[in-house]
């Protein structure tokens, strides 16, 4: 049976994935790369209900290993809930008593959406690497497509962190004036060169597994030890120092063995092996090394003539998250965001949280940012009402 909800902590119950489908033979969906595709499908979910005015939508951008599944249930069976149940949910910061939730999965992804594992109408087998090359742009673009689809002229608010951060930037940018509100959480406005190192290492692990076989694997062994290890070499850079000394420090695992012996792990090294396992069970390679690719292209100055020429025709309000301890995308970089955002005269609110969860800090229960999402959104909905 399912988990049994706290009672502080209500869930949207049991949901499902919708799809949608767009951009036919006749008018195929150009990407930034030249390159066009079709038909594309976008898997989605939604909770909570659009009201009368259309007024009150939020769409949720997800990170590297995100899914369309955000808030609640696939099943009364299910033991964990959506990736963003801890902020999604009646009552909650995105409170579905009163907000219209939607989220995607994105273009280039692996639950549902239309990326390297989806079939090429063209040749009828998985694309692999002949999937053409994705950006934040055009996962926009796409949910753009989703959006209007559902009838909504105007988002309430585009929220997200990390890479969701991104998307949620761009898309007040590409759509000004259908972006009332913007929430922009442990983000950048480009990588740094160590972000971009760390990702090539992971996408380097994939390469050199022997079931890599040039993306060409659907069908056959997947290049599961390479996938594993990226995670693995991702999640390092996901924690802060200090909250690793905290959950392992230098502890061992029980063992029989020698003290000194290969078989015998430190706790950290057991869960980072826990974490690559878990991970190569739900992910395809090829869409970690897409959606990589992409996060590094990303690059409002180089894009759009500088940071303030990125901001300067945005009209949505802005809250803007980073927190002390992520060493990914530090503050210093959101801090960049937040000065851009200001010298065009643009409306944020601005706030970096003390934590020591590091970059993943935005996917746990955090009481400050749970009440600035909060307070953020209510004002914005109650100016709009």
């Amino acid at each position: 049976m399912r988990k049994k909800e706290p009672i502080d902590n209500p869930s949207v119950g049991v949901v499902s994935t919708e799809y949608f489908t767009f951009a036919g033979p006749a008018e195929p969906f150009e990407l930034l790369c030249g390159r066009t595709i079709g038909p594309v499908t976008i898997a989605y979910e939604t909770y909570g209900a659009l009201n009368a005015e259309k007024s009150n939508a939020i769409l949720i951008a997800h990170a590297l290993s995100g899914n369309a599944h955000a808030a609640g249930y696939h099943s009364h069976e299910d033991r964990y809930p959506g990736w963003w149940d801890e902020y999604i949910g009646p009552g909650k910061a995105f409170d579905t008593d009163r907000y219209f939730v939607i989220c995607s999965n994105v273009i280039g992804g692996c639950d549902g959406s239309t990326g390297p594992s989806s079939i090429d109408p063209a040749t009828g087998k998985p694309y692999g690497l002949s999937f053409p090359m994705v950006t934040i742009r055009d996962m926009v673009n796409a949910q753009w497509h989703l959006v209007r689809h559902l009838g909504i002229d105007s988002l309430l608010a585009v929220a997200g962190g990390s890479m969701g951060g991104m998307q949620a930037l761009k898309w007040s940018i590409l759509y000004p004036g259908m972006v009332r509100s913007v929430i922009a959480i442990a983000t950048s406005a480009s990588v740094s060169a160590q972000a971009i190192a760390f990702n090539e290492v992971g996408r380097q692990a994939i390469f050199k597994d022997p079931a890599w076989n040039k993306g060409d694997y659907y069908g056959m062994q997947a290049p599961d030890s390479g996938l594993s290890l990226a995670r693995m070499i991702g999640h390092i850079t996901y924690m802060s120092e200090t909250l690793m000394h905290e959950k392992f420090g230098r502890r061992l695992q029980e063992s029989a063995v020698s003290d000194f012996d290969f078989n015998r792990e430190f706790l950290v090294e057991t869960y980072l092996h826990h974490q690559g396992f878990k991970f190569v069970n739900r992910f395809d390679a090829n869409s970690y090394i897409y959606i990589t690719k992409a996060i590094d292209f990303f690059d409002l100055a180089k894009d759009h003539g500088g940071m303030i020429s990125a901001f300067e025709k945005v009209s949505s309000n802005f809250l803007v998250v980073s927190f002390t301890s992520d060493w990914l995308y530090p503050s210093t970089q959101v801090k960049e965001i937040v000065k851009a955002l200001r010298v065009n005269g643009k409306n944020v609110v601005y706030t970096d949280i003390e934590t020591d969860k590091g970059h993943d800090a935005f996917l746990v229960k955090n009481r400050a940012l749970e009440k600035n999402i909060a307070n953020f959104l209510k004002s914005h909905a109650d100016n709009n009402t």
